[in-house]
């Protein structure tokens, strides 16, 4: 049987193949779907903030911008990423006659996948949050959902950062993203105060 890709599943197919005894898919992608749900989630509010007041206060050009920053599809396509990249690791295990140095790409490819997710997920975080004053106050709560889908997934992708033994600085460096996350849901759910 073919493998199919994450982003061409539909999901109760891509859940269930998540639940399954088998290596792919993974936390990983399961990250990576989360951080796609979140993106759409405030690509969706910033899509109702496309009033004629939104037009006239200039919020729907931040609103159109959020949603060209925000690729939800490129999240889906981190999913497939991570299964390419643990399907490599894995044979990098088996393969005898791989050089020391195959090895080494292959697994810097594994750690590379779910930083990646890590940061953009903070950076996608960054602009909903700079958003929110803009949004239609209507639809706010769904951009909020975006943020806390995405803090979710960051938290998620950095398990993943974990099993590959990040070096220290790059583990730290990480931490700091999340606990910066942290003080924005924080924020958001009015627990800071």
């Amino acid at each position: 049987m073919a493998a199919t890709t994450t982003s061409a599943q539909q999901l109760g197919k891509f859940v269930a193949s998540l639940a399954a005894k088998q290596s792919t898919p993974g936390g990983g992608a399961a990250a990576a779907l989360g951080a796609s749900i979140g993106s759409a989630a405030a690509s969706m509010a910033a899509a109702y903030t496309q009033r004629k007041k939104d037009k006239e206060s200039g919020a729907a050009e931040k609103a159109q911008a959020l949603i060209d920053r925000l690729d939800f599809g490129k999240m889906l396509r981190v999913a497939d990423d991570d299964a390419a990249a643990y399907a490599d690791l894995q044979r990098s295990w088996k393969d005898t006659e791989m050089t020391a140095a195959e090895k080494q790409a292959i697994e810097a490819r594994a750690l590379a996948v779910p930083v990646l997710l890590v940061e953009v997920c903070h950076d996608y975080i960054l602009s909903i949050q700079a958003f929110l004053p803009d949004c239609n106050p209507n639809i706010t709560s769904d951009a909020k959902v975006g943020i806390h889908q995405l803090a979710g997934a960051a938290r998620a992708a950095y398990q993943t950062v974990l099993v590959n033994s990040p070096p220290k600085e790059e583990k730290e460096r990480l931490k700091g993203l999340l606990l910066e996350i942290r003080k924005i849901e924080d924020s958001l759910l009015e627990m800071d105060s």
